[in-house]
């Protein structure tokens, strides 16, 4: 199988092209939408583009000559801080003069240092008693997609790839990121409403790392889709049970944990990098 070096980043100056279609012994260097591409490259030196890229601040990934986009049947993501850019508990938090705290036990929690579900329970009880409005609040004047989101959604669709976002926030917020995206299907929990207020608790079964797997493998099994055929971005470690179910996966922006077991790591462009890893066309 022949391998391309997929070449990604802000910028990507012409002496590090070269430099790089050197050590990875590649044919020829092409330019693709804002990637490029070394053709013919040796994935056994990945060791020193790794080295050259780290310092370069440049994104690479060694992939499948010619594979695109429509060749996965399912692309499956997380939401926050992967799909947005906020982690939404941490900015309800705000609302409650709360969010140094509980953003520090989401962060230890993406970093798979503290049990997740125990961690959720903890940030939820912090949200007890505001008011239900700070919802639509966070929804309205702080989330916002990731770079590229729209883009690599739009391709998806356009070449007809069922999209799942999986989540471990809520579903206030997936519901209408999956009606805004237009994304096929969406999962996360349930925050419970008493009164017009946050009772501080979620209801029904709990996404978690475990949860978000699970949805994976339904939706895969009900569209008979093999593993080869599945594709998972995420950037914490309850994104890792998920994304051993996709034969291919990416680590966004990722916690290192997620990086080590990653297939592919964006660390420098946005989420429009996976058209360069795999064009939509």
């Amino acid at each position: 199988m022949t391998t391309d070096l997929v070449i990604q980043g802000e910028d990507v100056p012409t002496p590090d092209l070269k430099r790089l279609h050197a050590i990875a012994h590649g044919d020829f260097i092409q330019r693709a939408g804002e990637a490029f591409r070394i053709t013919g490259a040796d994935p056994a030196t990945r060791t020193a583009v790794a080295e050259h890229c780290a310092e370069a601040k440049l994104d690479w990934a060694f992939v499948p000559a010619g594979r695109k986009l429509a060749d996965f049947g399912l692309l499956a993501m997380d939401m926050d801080s992967t799909l947005i850019s906020i982690e939404c508990i941490d900015e309800i938090a705000d609302f409650a003069g709360r969010k140094a705290e509980v953003a520090a036990v989401t962060a230890a929690a993406m970093r798979g240092e503290i049990d997740w579900p125990e961690s959720l329970r903890q940030r939820v009880a912090q949200l007890a008693g505001l008011e239900e409005s700070v919802l639509r609040r966070v929804y309205d004047e702080r989330l916002r997609f990731n770079p590229g989101a729209e883009k690599l959604i739009a391709a998806a669709r356009a070449a007809g790839v069922t999209t799942l976002l999986v989540s471990g926030g809520f579903t206030y917020f997936t519901d209408r990121v999956r009606d805004r995206l237009s994304l096929d299907h969406a999962y996360s929990n349930v925050l419970v409403i008493e009164g017009g207020k946050l009772a501080g608790t979620t209801t029904g079964p709990l996404v978690d790392a475990r949860g978000k797997a699970a949805h994976v493998a339904r939706v895969a099994a009900s569209l008979t889709l093999p593993r080869d055929r599945i594709l998972a971005i995420g950037d914490g470690a309850n994104d890792l049970p998920m994304m051993a179910e996709a034969g291919t996966s990416i680590a966004y922006h990722a916690k290192a944990v997620v990086k080590a077991q990653a297939t592919y790591a964006l660390d420098f462009v946005g989420l429009d990098g996976v058209l360069g890893l795999f064009p939509g066309t």
